[in-house]
């Protein structure tokens, strides 16, 4: 933070020689620079807003400052009261860099963005806030906030309206609010109750439900919010508390710990991650007049934007027999269509696809019916391609599965 904040010249190595060679082969749209740096040690706050505007310059050079996005992250450790969330306010204490960077994203039209983990404020004060309110349940109880009358069904609104409140109080409403950071740990320490694979799907399920309604927030209803979640896989070799190590989709070795349903539309068995959907007794396959290069295409699609979880038809798995382009295709067709809606539509697949009655199912595969259940086991939810082989990462790869408006990202090491 120190070289970026005093030369300019140390910026734009850094840049030359971190950002332009895998840009844009890589999708970089955002530098953070500095991550909750309020909750660092030692006091680096300072250093933020100089080495933010020092990186604004290199971008400049280069041509890229209006195609990736200059911010920095902060936990809600930079508000100084955040309930009720009207009452939000920013840590008197950081006022000196604050002001200063609000102004910079102002001018730059760039996010604030912020760390939000409901899990905490469970986890250290299960007597005030419920398992259901942090975890988006329905059966979650509502909170008034007195001073504006709206109601919160779920932890994640108040947190994320109480920054909004904080900006407000400085005159930074129009500033938009990303959510870099948030999740739920699948396993945690005996005293750590709340950390379940259960608990973590529930979460990140309602998560995205809430995310892609565009659900926006009781201060800001209707508005999309950007998300991330934290995290791809589990980090069996960091430091600290059982939970640290457990935020994870994924285990260390690629197999999926729960599934989740990316659509956002489903219902979703969390006992097994299984999606249940209403097919009335209908698969679809693989039409028998499609064409290899159109069937591939559907395929590739289904296994990667249309986030089928294809690992039953990878080597040694259930349904990776018989090794035919068709059989594969059909197993990923159907599994789109039961996930989403079970009509002509998510059948299509530029004609290659065609509904049946016939259950396709046979010996150990098993293909999804209404109120079927998926297993998760050995999952990694990976696109199958063409010479792409879902088992193997490069390193020192930054991957990112997106759908709008919500994002996963996870750097690989």
């Amino acid at each position: 933070m120190c070289c970026l904040r005093q030369y300019q010249s140390n910026v734009d190595t850094w840049l030359k020689n971190s950002i332009l060679p895998y840009y844009p082969a890589t999708m970089i749209t955002y530098i953070t620079v500095g991550a909750e740096v309020t909750e660092s040690p030692v006091n680096v706050s300072a250093l933020v807003v100089p080495a933010m505007r020092n990186v604004h310059t290199a971008l400049k050079k280069a041509g890229l400052h209006k195609k990736i996005t200059i911010s920095s992250t902060h936990s809600l450790g930079i508000l100084s009261r955040s309930f009720p969330p009207s009452a939000g306010a920013f840590n008197s204490s950081y006022a000196y860099f604050l002001k200063p960077m609000l102004e910079f994203l102002v001018e730059n039209q760039a996010p604030f963005m912020v760390d939000l983990y409901p899990y905490y404020a469970y986890q250290n004060s299960p007597s005030n806030v419920s398992l259901n309110y942090a975890l988006f349940s329905p059966q979650s109880q509502d909170v008034i906030d007195p001073n504006t009358g709206l109601v919160y069904t779920n932890m994640f609104d108040a947190q994320i309206d109480s920054i909004f409140f904080a900006l407000m109080a400085l005159n930074f409403k129009t500033l938009k609010i990303m959510v870099t950071e948030t999740g739920w740990p699948n396993k945690g320490a005996a005293k750590e109750t709340g950390a379940t694979p259960d608990n973590a799907q529930t979460y990140n399920t309602n998560l995205i439900r809430h995310v892609v309604n565009d659900s926006g927030t009781p201060a800001k209803p209707g508005e999309e919010i950007d998300v991330y979640i934290f995290s791809l896989f589990n980090e069996n070799r960091k430091p600290g508390i059982e939970s640290e190590r457990n935020w994870g989709l994924f285990f260390p070795d690629q197999s999926s710990i729960y599934s989740l349903d990316w659509t956002g539309r489903g219902n979703v068995d969390i006992m097994t991650g299984g999606n249940i959907t209403n097919a009335n007794g209908t698969w679809c396959v693989a039409s028998a007049n499609a064409s290899e290069t159109d069937l591939q295409n559907g395929l590739n699609w289904a296994c990667g934007p249309g986030n089928v979880d294809c690992s039953a038809i990878q080597p040694s798995q259930p349904c990776y027999q018989p090794d035919t382009l068709a059989s594969h295709a059909s197993y990923a067709f159907n599994s789109y269509y039961q996930q989403n809606g079970a009509n002509d539509v998510a059948c299509d697949f530029g004609g290659t696809g065609v509904r049946t009655t016939k259950d396709p199912s046979y010996d150990t595969c098993v293909y999804m019916a209404a109120g079927s259940k998926m297993s998760t086991t050995n999952s990694s939810n990976l696109p199958v391609q063409s010479g792409f082989s879902p088992s193997r990462f490069d390193k020192n790869f930054c991957l990112l599965f997106s759908m709008l408006p919500i994002m996963i990202a996870a750097c690989i090491v």
